[in-house]
C-alpha cells in the first residue's frame, strides 16, 4: 500500500515538472524595500542586536513573498541591502554576516540548519522560500577566514563581501554571488579575487544574477548574457538616480532592451538618498516598474515574462548600431555649438532652434544624427543634441558613447545637462542615431515626471532610435547610452 502511495506521489510530481517544463511564460516579482536601518555607531553591536534588526526587515519582505505567492508568483528578487542597510565600516557590518557555503553542498538551510556554522538569517530565508514555494532571491552579507598563507588575505583575518543568494521553492541554497565591482563608499566590502559568473537552471529557463555597479561592466554583465546565453537577469541594487541616464527605470529597461534579456530590479527605497525604481522588463520594454520620490513606502511589482525571450516573436535580430550614422551624409550643424557637463562628463551640445529639421554634432569619433520634428514649439523649454565620446571617471572608469536629445532645465544654456524630471513638449517624430564602435548601445526614451515609454520607440534594424506615437507624451530626453568595455 505504501509503494503504491509513493509511487502515486511520484507520478504527480514528475507530471507536474513536466508541466512546469513546457510552460513558456512565468511570473516574476521584485520588491522595492523601504529598509529599516541600523542606528550609526563606530562600535560593532552584539549578535543579538544585529540579528533583531534584520529580523524587522525580514519581517517586511515575507510579507512580500507571501503576498508575491498568493499571485502566483514564481521568483520574487528583493534589494541590494535590504536585510541590513548601510552605514557600516569594515568592523561594524561583521556581526551582520554570515558563512555562506557553495551551493554545491546542497543544502536547505531550512531543515538542516544546524549543518554548517549558525546562520539564523540563511535559514529564515530558505524557510520564507520553502514555506511559500517560491525562489527567493536577497541580498546578505558573507564572511570567508583567511590565513598569512594567503598574500591578499586582509590583516583582519578574513574576507567580507556583498553577496547575493538564491534559495528555490524547497529552500535549497542554488546560487550565491559576490559582488565584483564594489561601488565607491562600499569599503566594508572585500572584492572577491576574480569575477564569477553564477547561472542556475529553473523550470522557466536559465537563470544569472549579478548585483548594482556590476551592471556598467563586462564581467559579469555581458559575461552571463552574450557568453552563457542566460534568459533572465536578476538583479538586487540600491541605485542612487542621476538624470538625465542613469535613472534606474530608464536605464534598467534599456539594458534589457540592449541586451535582448528579461531583468528583474529590485531598488532600494529611500528618497534622501534618491533611492528608487525597480522594474520588471522584457527585451520589448518594461512590463512593470515602479518610480517613488514622494512617499517612503515599500512596494511589490508583478509581471508575467517569456520563459526564453530570445526564442519568443518579440525578439528582434542583431542592430548595427553605426549603420544608418555611417551611411547618411552630415546633417547640418547648428551655429549655437556649445560644451557641457552631465554627471562630469564634457559633452558637445547644439541648441535646437526650429521646430522640424535634421541636425548633427559630433565629439571625437562619435557623430549624432537627429531628425525630429515638435508638435509645437515653446518659448519657455530648451532642447538640445549633445555627443559624448570619452572615458568616465568619476565613481569608476569605464568609456562611454552617448548621443542624446534633452531638454535642459531652464531656458539658459548654461543648464543644458542639470537633472530635470519635468517637460510640456511633445514630438511628432524623432529619430536618433550615431557613429558608435561599439556594439553594446541601450535605448532610452524619459517622458515627463519620470515616465518609461514601453512600446512607443523602436529600435530599427540599422541603429535608429524612432518614435512610434504620434505625438509622443512630453519629452525629457532620448538617448542612445554606448559602453565600449573594450577601451576601459
Amino acid at each position: 500500500m505504501l509503494t503504491s502511495h509513493l509511487l502515486l506521489r511520484a507520478a504527480v510530481l514528475g507530471f507536474t515538472i513536466l508541466q512546469a517544463l513546457a510552460s513558456s511564460t512565468f511570473i516574476a516579482a521584485v520588491y522595492e524595500h523601504a529598509v529599516i536601518l541600523p542606528d550609526v555607531t563606530d562600535k560593532p553591536v552584539s549578535p543579538e542586536e544585529a540579528l533583531a534588526l534584520m529580523n524587522k526587515n525580514m519581517d517586511v519582505l515575507e510579507g512580500a513573498i507571501k503576498e508575491a505567492a498568493q499571485q502566483g508568483a514564481h521568483i520574487i528578487v528583493t534589494p541590494e541591502d535590504g536585510i541590513y542597510g548601510w552605514r557600516f565600516s569594515r568592523e561594524t557590518i561583521y556581526p551582520y554576516l554570515e558563512d555562506i557555503p557553495d551551493p554545491a553542498v546542497n543544502w536547505i538551510p531550512c531543515t538542516d540548519p544546524t549543518r554548517f556554522a549558525p546562520a539564523p538569517v540563511q535559514e529564515r530565508l530558505s524557510c520564507m522560500a520553502r514555506q511559500n514555494s517560491i525562489y527567493v532571491v536577497a541580498n546578505i552579507g558573507d564572511k570567508k577566514l583567511c590565513n598569512s598563507s594567503d598574500p591578499s588575505c586582509p590583516s583582519d583575518g578574513r574576507y567580507q563581501y556583498n553577496t547575493n543568494v538564491v534559495f528555490d521553492p524547497e529552500g535549497k541554497l542554488v546560487a550565491r554571488y559576490h559582488k565584483y565591482n564594489l561601488f565607491m563608499s562600499e569599503t566594508q566590502f572585500d572584492y572577491p579575487k576574480e569575477p564569477e559568473a553564477v547561472t542556475f537552471e529553473t523550470p522557466f529557463g536559465k537563470f544569472g544574477i549579478f548585483t548594482c555597479f556590476d551592471i556598467l561592466f563586462h564581467e559579469p554583465a555581458v559575461v552571463l548574457v552574450s557568453k552563457l546565453q542566460v534568459d533572465t537577469v536578476l538583479f538586487p541594487t540600491a541605485w542612487m538616480n542621476v538624470l538625465p541616464f542613469l535613472t534606474a527605470v530608464e536605464f534598467h529597461s534599456a539594458w534589457a532592451m540592449g541586451m535582448g534579456v528579461n531583468f528583474l530590479a529590485a531598488d532600494t527605497h529611500c528618497t534622501n538618498m534618491s533611492m528608487t525604481g525597480s522594474g520588471i522588463y522584457a527585451p520589448d520594454g518594461a512590463r512593470t516598474y515602479y518610480y517613488n520620490m514622494k512617499t517612503e513606502d515599500g512596494h511589490l511589482l508583478i509581471a508575467e515574462l517569456d520563459s526564453h525571450p530570445r526564442l519568443s516573436s518579440a525578439s528582434s535580430p542583431d542592430v548595427k548600431w553605426n549603420s544608418h550614422a555611417s551611411r547618411v551624409e552630415r546633417f547640418s550643424r547648428n551655429d549655437h555649438e556649445f560644451g557641457g557637463l552631465i554627471f562630469h562628463d564634457k559633452f558637445t551640445f547644439t541648441d535646437i532652434t526650429k521646430p522640424e529639421g535634421n541636425l548633427t554634432v559630433c565629439q571625437k569619433d562619435l557623430c549624432c544624427h537627429l531628425s525630429y520634428k515638435m508638435a509645437g514649439k515653446r518659448e519657455d523649454e530648451v532642447y538640445v543634441l549633445g555627443a559624448f565620446d570619452g572615458l568616465h571617471v568619476v565613481e569608476g572608469q569605464y568609456y562611454l558613447q552617448i548621443c542624446t536629445l534633452l531638454k535642459c532645465k531652464s531656458t539658459d544654456l548654461n543648464t543644458c545637462g542639470q537633472p530635470v524630471e519635468t517637460a510640456q513638449t511633445k514630438f511628432e517624430m524623432f529619430s536618433l542615431s550615431g557613429t558608435f564602435g561599439t556594439n553594446y548601445v541601450f535605448p532610452e526614451v524619459l517622458y515627463s515626471e519620470v515616465q518609461l515609454a514601453p512600446r512607443e520607440f523602436e529600435v530599427l534594424n540599422d541603429g535608429r532610435l524612432v518614435s512610434k506615437t504620434r505625438p509622443t507624451k512630453p519629452v525629457v530626453t532620448v538617448t542612445l547610452f554606448g559602453r565600449w568595455y573594450e577601451k576601459d
